[in-house]
């Protein structure tokens, strides 16, 4: 009876102590720079849960052993427009009248991203005879970044981005003093002028 007493006491003694994590950091190399000459127009935040399976022959394919992963995946797509591609032509100004002419490509998605804070995995199985696949969770979150691309395209993203661009240019460029000011997107219809 002592022994098992004594044994609790330790256990919880133990029980209590915590480990300790230690991150030792290493010196940052830049690796690449890119000058961005880009105007974002809009952005959406999307939740997808993604569900994969590795399904696993066992015993000669008399048994199929599964493991699976279920990722609730959580990220923002970000459209807008690329101004490095404007050429001489895309701009024509009017002095006299204070009227500018702006041509610009169409919004494109220029980043969709996985938010590591709010991506976690809810649940995983492995079988008993299943082999644990550690890059099921990386294969899990490379299919939520392709879906958050689709399904931010399927939303709409590319013609709220325009919009959001379009009013942001106008203001901009009455703000310089131009009255009438018509901007239109390569591959639309020309939204006249404003």
């Amino acid at each position: 009876a002592l022994l098992l007493v004594g044994g609790i006491v330790i256990g919880r003694f133990w029980a209590g102590r915590t480990g300790s994590l230690t991150v030792r950091g290493t010196p940052s190399v830049v690796v690449a720079v890119r000058n961005l000459a880009r105007i974002e127009g809009a952005e959406f935040r999307i939740d997808r849960v993604i569900s994969l399976t590795d399904e696993q022959e066992r015993l000669f394919g008399l048994v199929t052993a599964k493991d699976a992963i279920l990722l609730v995946a959580s990220g923002s797509v970000v459209a807008g427009v690329d101004l490095s591609t404007l050429a001489d032509g895309d701009v024509v100004v009017d002095e006299t009248r204070r009227k500018v002419r702006l041509r610009l490509p169409s919004s494109q998605i220029l980043s969709a991203r996985l938010d590591a804070e709010h991506t976690f995995v809810y649940q995983r199985d492995t079988d008993l005879l299943a082999e644990r696949k550690e890059t099921l969770e990386t294969r899990a979150r490379q299919e939520a970044e392709k879906t958050l691309a689709k399904a931010a395209s399927d939303g709409g993203i590319a013609q709220r981005s325009n919009d959001s661009v379009r009013r942001t240019v106008e203001t901009l460029l009455r703000s310089l003093g131009f009255s009438e000011v018509e901007v239109v997107f390569a591959g639309g219809a020309p939204e006249g002028a404003r």
